[in-house]
């Protein structure tokens, strides 16, 4: 799978992909059809739904949203769709302030903390880091019960499965990343995966654009502060290999198993 057969191209969603055909550390590609990423599916038309449920067997949709974005959006289309569970996991601690369009544009007063570890005494002071990446780590801190269960309804084997959040790009990609290190990805295939959102980072602000629960944030800032910088991604992976020996280190301080690694893995690999 080359990357243009990754996108999936839909009327109601324009930055939709699928995490197979991605290089891992062993040689191999990560399995194509099981786990897909995507921006905000509100506006998923009836022949959107025919192909993601119908073609791609879609079973499973983990919306990475705050509580207050789906209230102000409302029930979306798939949630109409008997075969599709909808699993709400927000990675936000629930101030009812942020969308996922405000990840490039916090006030730096409303950053998350430094990520305490006990013993992380020797890790460099994450003040050096992007803001984006303190706000990406931030989301480990605040909802690590969010993060691993969204990883579980990925990994069940019953159909395909989607992330989602607005933009598809900070909370999906940091979920997506989780993933694909399980998985075995490569570090420059992860990032390499992140930054391609920037590829449809036009029509993704188009779209949020046209919604009063986004439109605010978006405005606060021209369209190229919030592209998806490699940096950002490299230092969010780089930060974990430091602090707890990489992604899956994290995971397993949290409460992540071995089995549930082996289902992951079983997942999007061959």
């Amino acid at each position: 799978m080359n990357e243009h057969e990754r996108w999936i191209e839909l009327n109601g969603a324009v930055n939709v992909r699928d995490l197979g055909g991605l290089p891992t550390t062993d040689g191999g590609v990560t399995r194509s059809g099981r786990i897909f990423r995507s921006d905000n599916l509100q506006g998923l038309t009836d022949g959107d739904i025919d192909r993601l449920v119908g073609d791609l067997k879609l079973r499973n949709v983990v919306d990475l949203r705050s509580v207050a974005e789906v209230r102000l959006e409302g029930p979306g289309p798939l949630t109409r769709v008997a075969e599709v569970g909808i699993h709400h996991l927000s990675l936000f601690p629930e101030g009812g302030r942020f969308t996922d369009a405000g990840a490039d544009t916090v006030d730096e007063r409303t950053l998350p903390r430094r990520v305490e570890h006990a013993e992380d005494e020797g890790a460099e002071d994450e003040s050096a880091e992007p803001q984006v990446t303190r706000f990406y780590t931030g989301y480990l801190r605040d909802r690590p019960d969010s993060i691993l269960a969204a990883l579980r309804v990925l990994a069940a084997d019953d159909g395909a499965a989607v992330v989602h959040c607005a933009a598809g790009k900070d909370r999906t990609g940091v979920v997506s990343a989780l993933a694909l290190a399980v998985a075995g990805a490569t570090p420059e295939a992860i990032v390499a995966d992140y930054v391609a959102t920037g590829m449809r980072l036009e029509a993704v602000l188009t779209r949020l654009r046209a919604s009063e629960t986004y439109r605010a944030d978006l405005d606060k800032q021209p369209a190229d502060a919030h592209h998806p910088r490699a940096e950002y991604m490299a230092r969010f992976l780089a930060g974990l290999d430091g602090r707890f020996g990489g992604p899956l280190g994290w995971l397993t301080a949290n409460g992540w198993t071995d089995d549930d690694t082996q289902t992951l893995r079983a997942r999007l690999r061959d």
